[in-house]
């Protein structure tokens, strides 16, 4: 399945994608159960994470946990920890979320804003990145989808 590169139209397309790789790790248990995303301010990535939560943990009402930096929704076989750190400055912020914590436990994390946690990551990931691919079309996003080792 792994690496892909999709382009979507739309933000449900973007939520289907979601779906569809939460299916495939479902199938595929040697994919790691941590999906960093990376992409700007507005591309889809809460969207991405919303159609992920549909198949794992049907129930959720997804939304940007900007605020609160991780949401965790109750899923079908296991727990989906949403993370958002865009407002994590370092190491500290971390700890005090944590995010270690979450980690140990036998769930799935979707991590926005990844770029500001390298030093973080672990050992394996899938890399989402979402950008927006069209000045004309402002729904239009390319979406790279890969399994990645860490550098740390």
């Amino acid at each position: 399945m792994l690496p892909q590169e999709i382009k979507t139209a739309s933000v449900q397309e973007t939520e289907a994608l979601g779906a569809q790789l939460a299916d495939a790790m479902l199938k595929d248990r040697s994919l790691p159960p941590f999906v960093a995303l990376y992409g700007d301010l507005g591309v889809g990535k809460t969207a991405f994470v919303r159609g992920f939560a549909s198949v794992i943990a049907p129930a959720a009402l997804v939304r940007s946990p900007t605020f609160a930096l991780v949401n965790e929704y109750r899923g079908k076989s296991k727990p989906l920890f949403h993370f958002d750190m865009y407002r994590i400055t370092g190491e500290d912020d971390l700890y005090s979320i944590g995010y270690d914590d979450y980690l140990a436990r036998d769930g799935i994390a979707l991590v926005e804003w990844s770029e500001n946690i390298p030093y973080a990551l672990p050992e394996r990931y899938l890399r989402v990145e979402i950008i927006k691919d069209d000045q004309e079309d402002p729904d239009s996003r390319m979406i790279t989808i890969e399994e990645r080792k860490s550098l740390c």
